[in-house]
């Protein structure tokens, strides 16, 4: 395949702008060195004769083009393997970058699918609230007629509230309820203890007036 069209293809296949003056320059300093191997096989010369000052000083001119081309190419090379470095690091960077997402994304799946296991627990869950002895939804609008348009969870709370309150006022009249109770065992208590100590004080006179009976049933 000849040169020329070998160039084109790759440069074709190349489009990145450095990579194309590498191209260019390299297939410049190819040039270079075919010129001036044609121009030192055109004029050979036994190893007996001198060259004439008009070849060498041509040759000379050549092989300082070439020199210069292979400088240019040695830079470029250097600048080359700086930026694959560069471009190792970035790329690095960059993967660390995607494995750190790639980890939060995982993550977040897991919480995601633990938090939807929680939910269907919640939903399938025997909460207490669906025991409770609440009066019918009839007699509660009955009772309290504002809550007609309520939603259902909206209508549920207002029912539990409403259970809330009469058990609060039952309570309340427990506690007074037990509060007079113990009122009145106190006061039987009282009351007990009175009998008793008038029980022990009857004992006690008629105790006392046993000498002064029987005074009396020795005179009679």
């Amino acid at each position: 395949m000849p040169a020329s069209t070998a160039d084109t293809k790759t440069g074709d296949i190349v489009t990145d702008s450095y990579l194309q003056s590498v191209l260019a320059t390299s297939l410049r300093t190819r040039e270079q060195c075919m010129q001036l191997i044609d121009l030192v096989g055109a004029n050979a010369i036994a190893a007996s004769q001198v060259p004439s000052v008009e070849v060498q000083l041509d040759v000379s001119k050549q092989q300082r083009l070439l020199y210069s081309h292979l400088g240019q190419l040695r830079d470029l090379n250097r600048n080359a393997i700086l930026k694959v470095r560069t471009t190792k690091q970035t790329t690095a960077e960059a993967r660390q970058e995607i494995d750190r997402l790639h980890l939060q994304l995982q993550n977040l799946y897991y919480e995601e699918r633990h938090l939807r296991g929680e939910i269907a627990a919640c939903d399938s869950y025997d909460h207490k609230y669906q025991q409770l002895p609440l009066i019918p939804v009839g007699d509660f609008l009955e009772m309290h007629p504002e809550h007609t348009e309520d939603d259902e969870r909206t209508m549920m709370f207002a029912r539990i509230n409403h259970e809330l309150s009469e058990r609060e006022l039952l309570e309340q009249e427990r506690q007074g309820l037990l509060k007079k109770k113990q009122g009145l065992i106190a006061d039987n208590k009282k009351r007990k203890d009175d009998l008793a100590s008038l029980d022990k004080d009857l004992e006690t006179f008629i105790d006392a007036a046993k000498p002064i009976q029987k005074i009396f049933e020795k005179q009679y």
